[in-house]
């Protein structure tokens, strides 16, 4: 005969169970393109494409996009830079969608090119390092190709308030530029680690340009980065403010004990996930 106590123990494991199976978000899919050829650029990449729960279940719904720089950090661990050391984004955005923190997004992680990737992610050439310049042609390629094959192979909202871009470094320099240059494409951009320093501090300058609708920006710095970077971020923040971004489109954020590295980066990417894709 079970005793009170028995009961208890049955019903504490059931609620247990329950708890566990909660606690595991439903995962989202990832596809590759193996081999996007650009002709703007005249080469070759892979894109790697993240799918979230209950994409498959229903063929009505449309979805936001988040365009990602260096995809070969973002979702595989023996693909990354830093082997072992990668961004989880899966991960990221599966917890964050279970738990009702952000609102479903397809995430485009694209690979950069190489040896080419300073001058990719550069809107200028830079003397000092004898690079850069090149983020013009990386624009067009991602606005005129990547971007329609995206929206035409996929349940996308492709208008601009559910269109964001996403990097870090050259790549957070450069994401900055794309949404200060294109913000009729991207009202949204999560800014991290950025390399404000490039050719004079360039990007402040094109701050101060601006003229468009507004994008919404995350800006993030790590407090181990070193002073410069410390410094260029905050400087950043300022100009932003001083151009019009208010509280609600721009939110920076500063991880002090944070370094330059994908570990970093995987330790904060769903906080710009839940900025830029509230739940809606």
């Amino acid at each position: 005969m079970k005793t009170m106590s028995d009961t208890l123990r049955t019903t504490f494991r059931r609620v247990l169970r329950l708890e566990n199976r909660r606690a595991a978000p439903r995962p989202g899919r990832i596809e590759k393109i193996d081999a996007f050829t650009s002709t703007v650029r005249g080469n070759t990449r892979e894109l790697t494409i993240y799918l979230p729960p209950g994409y498959d279940d229903r063929s009505d719904r449309r979805y936001p996009v988040l365009y990602m720089h260096d995809g070969q950090n973002l979702f595989e661990a023996h693909r990354s830079f830093v082997p072992g050391q990668y961004w989880r984004v899966q991960e990221a955005a599966d917890a964050a969608i279970a738990e009702r923190a952000a609102s479903p997004m397809i995430i485009v992680g694209i690979d950069h090119a190489g040896p080419a990737r300073i001058d990719e992610y550069t809107p200028t050439r830079d003397a000092k390092h004898n690079g850069g310049g090149l983020a013009h042609e990386h624009a067009k390629m991602l606005i005129e190709e990547i971007k329609p094959m995206i929206d035409e192979r996929y349940r996308t909202l492709g208008d601009r308030e559910h269109t964001a871009v996403a990097g870090s470094s050259l790549g957070g320099l450069d994401t900055m530029w794309l949404a200060l240059k294109h913000p009729e494409v991207f009202g949204g951009a999560a800014v991290m680690s950025p390399s404000v320093w490039w050719d004079g501090q360039v990007i402040l300058r094109e701050v101060e340009a601006f003229s468009g609708e507004k994008p919404r920006v995350w800006l993030d710095i790590g407090g181990r980065e070193g002073n410069e970077a410390m410094q260029g971020a905050r400087a950043l923040r300022k100009s932003l403010a001083a151009k019009g971004w208010d509280e609600e489109r721009l939110s920076y954020y500063e991880d002090r004990r944070a370094d330059h590295s994908e570990r970093a980066w995987a330790s904060r990417i769903r906080l710009p996930l839940e900025f830029l894709f509230p739940p809606s």
